[in-house]
């Protein structure tokens, strides 16, 4: 975790660290250190707000909301036809396509949280989601460069088409500061669809006595507010000039925070979450994935 402080560290870096300390060495904190890292991941992207101009975040929500729209229908269109075709549980094939078409864990908790998810089917969504972050950390960059996307192309599709707020930051930094800035305004933009689609999947999934599922009518759904946080760190540096001088350090904080957020979640993999997920979840997730990438790879190219 010290290490990411350094100038060595890069998010793929931990992440592969994390991954090595979970399957050689064992992480005894697996099932408790979950809202440490939420709370981490949150923090850093507050951190980051001090440097993002807020008028280019609503000019991005307001110019993607189209094209935002219509993705998270139709990735969750071809999820229901995936899940038919493949013979997949209804809710395992809810979560994942929220995951992929929103911002991965964070929509499969608030979803699976609304239509009352079992903990398996939390777990193989979350290990599908969780194996797709860690190939897109490291194979995004390289395709960027193969493609000679610019910083703000990169920062978009990765923003799109990347299911994690954290690995879109680890991908983003990888590629250069424009392109981790663009990229996770795209994607916080887009994190804010968790509420109409946490608030739908609650009333399609009602229980056989009409009565709302417990956690979309009364438990208390795992909503993106640190959203408010970040909003309200980007009006302050745009109100407060003198914070200027802070931005560089923040956004070294936000970025080694970012790096520890990937180590942790490396170190929370276990051979039994891979082992449960299973190849026709896998595939789902992989379809929607490439569905979503190559969609928004497109409209970043401008075809």
């Amino acid at each position: 975790m010290a290490f990411c402080l350094t100038p060595w560290a890069s998010p793929g870096l931990m992440l592969a660290l994390g991954l090595v300390f979970a399957l050689l060495v064992g992480n005894p904190y697996r099932d408790h250190g979950g809202r440490y890292v939420r709370l981490l991941l949150q923090a850093s992207v507050v951190l980051l707000g001090f440097g993002i101009d807020l008028a280019s975040v609503f000019w991005v929500g307001l110019h993607g909301l189209v094209f935002a729209a219509a993705t998270i229908f139709a990735t969750f269109t071809l999820g229901y036809w995936l899940a038919r075709l493949l013979d997949i549980n209804r809710r395992t094939s809810l979560l994942i396509s929220a995951g992929t078409a929103i911002c991965g864990g964070s929509a499969i908790a608030a979803v699976g949280t609304a239509v009352e998810a079992e903990r398996g089917e939390m777990s193989v969504a979350m290990g599908t989601v969780f194996l797709l972050n860690a190939v897109a950390l490291y194979l995004f960059p390289v395709l960027g460069h193969a493609l000679h996307l610019s910083q703000g192309q990169f920062g978009t599709w990765a923003g799109v088409a990347i299911h994690d707020v954290s690995s879109v930051a680890g991908a983003g930094a990888a590629y250069g500061e424009d392109a981790l800035r663009t990229a996770m305004v795209v994607k916080l933009s887009r994190v804010l669809w968790i509420v109409p689609v946490t608030l739908t999947a609650a009333l399609l999934f009602r229980r056989r006595d009409g009565v709302l599922a417990e956690g979309g009518a009364r438990g208390r759904l795992p909503l993106p507010w640190f959203i408010g946080g970040f909003l309200l760190a980007s009006l302050s540096a745009r109100l407060l000039p003198q914070l200027h001088v802070w931005a560089a350090l923040l956004a070294h904080v936000a970025r080694a925070g970012f790096s520890a957020t990937l180590f942790c979640i490396g170190a929370s993999l276990s051979v039994a979450a891979i082992r449960a997920v299973g190849y026709k979840p896998l595939l789902q997730g992989v379809l929607l994935w490439l569905f979503i990438s190559c969609v928004s790879l497109l409209a970043v190219l401008g075809y």
